[in-house]
C-alpha cells in the first residue's frame, strides 16, 4: 500500500470526522434552541393596567389570569397588585401567569345583614357592590330558618381586603351543619382546640410539634414579648377564616 494512499486515506477520514462533528454540534445547537426558545423570563407586571399586563403577556407567549381582586390605597382601580410566578422567573411559553387586579380604595359602606332573610341579605350586598363570600348554616333554634346570624367583615367595617361577606345563616334545630367558619387558634392550648373541633364533628389530624425561638429580652422601649407556651398553636391549617366541614381534615402545628 503506497504512502500516498495512505495520506490521502488519512485526509478523507479526517474529514469525515471533521463533518460529524459539525453536525453533532448544529444538533445540540438546535436542541439548545429549541429546549431554551420555548422558555420566557417572567416580566414586572405590577402598575400595569390590566390591558397593558395581557398585552405583554401575550407578545411573551405567556397566558394573564387575573384571580383575584382587592381593595388598594396604593395601587390605582385597574391597574395590577400582585403576580405569581414573581417577576424573573424563568417558565415555559404559554404558561398562565395569575394576578390580582386593584379596586383601589374602598368607598364602599359595607351593609348590616344580621337578622335579614339570607336573600334579602345578598341583594343588600350586590346593591352595595359587594359579593355573598362563603354562607354556612348553622342549627339555631331562637331565629327562624334562613335567618343571617352573623356577617364577616362586620357592618360599616373600613379596610377590608376584598369586595365579598360571608354570612352564617340559621338553619333547623335538628339540622346538621353544613359548615363553619374556622377561627383562629392562634396561642390556643392544642388540647383546648382539639376537643372544640371534636366537639362539633369536625376531623382534626394528629397535631405536629415543633420547637420555637425563644424572644429575645428587650433593651429597647418595646416591653419584652412573652414566650409561646408548649403546646400553643403557632400554626393551622386551613387558616382563619376558612370555610370548613365534616369533610375537612384540620392540621394543627403546636410549640415543643
Amino acid at each position: 500500500m503506497s504512502t500516498g494512499f495512505i495520506i490521502r486515506f488519512f485526509r478523507m477520514s479526517s474529514v469525515v470526522m471533521l463533518l460529524v462533528a459539525v453536525a453533532l454540534l448544529s444538533a445540540i445547537t438546535t436542541m439548545h434552541f429549541a429546549i431554551h426558545g420555548a422558555e420566557v423570563k417572567i416580566p414586572s407586571l405590577k402598575g400595569m393596567t390590566v390591558a397593558q399586563a395581557r398585552s405583554q403577556a401575550a407578545g411573551m407567549g405567556l397566558n394573564l389570569d387575573v384571580d383575584n381582586r382587592y381593595y388598594s390605597s396604593d395601587i390605582a382601580a385597574g391597574h395590577i397588585l400582585t403576580q405569581s410566578p414573581s417577576p424573573g422567573s424563568v417558565v415555559r411559553r404559554e404558561w398562565h401567569v395569575r394576578v390580582a387586579e386593584s379596586l383601589g380604595p374602598q368607598k364602599v359602606d359595607v351593609p348590616d345583614t344580621v337578622g335579614a332573610d339570607a336573600r334579602v341579605a345578598a341583594l343588600r350586598l350586590r346593591r352595595a357592590g359587594l359579593e355573598v363570600g362563603i354562607t354556612a348554616k348553622l342549627p339555631w333554634p331562637d331565629a327562624q330558618d334562613g335567618t343571617v346570624l352573623a356577617q364577616d367583615p362586620p357592618a360599616h367595617s373600613q379596610g377590608i381586603a376584598q369586595p365579598s361577606v360571608s354570612i352564617v345563616v340559621a338553619a333547623p334545630d335538628n339540622a346538621l351543619p353544613d359548615g363553619y367558619v374556622m377561627p383562629d387558634f392562634t396561642e390556643i392550648p392544642v388540647i383546648a382546640a382539639q376537643a372544640m373541633l371534636t366537639k362539633i364533628g369536625l376531623k382534626v389530624d394528629t397535631p405536629t410539634y415543633v420547637d420555637v425561638s425563644v424572644p429575645s429580652v428587650s433593651t429597647g422601649t418595646q416591653p419584652p414579648k412573652p414566650p409561646i407556651q408548649p403546646g400553643s398553636i403557632v400554626l393551622q391549617q386551613p387558616l382563619a377564616g376558612a370555610r370548613v366541614d365534616q369533610a375537612t381534615v384540620i392540621k394543627l402545628t403546636a410549640a415543643k
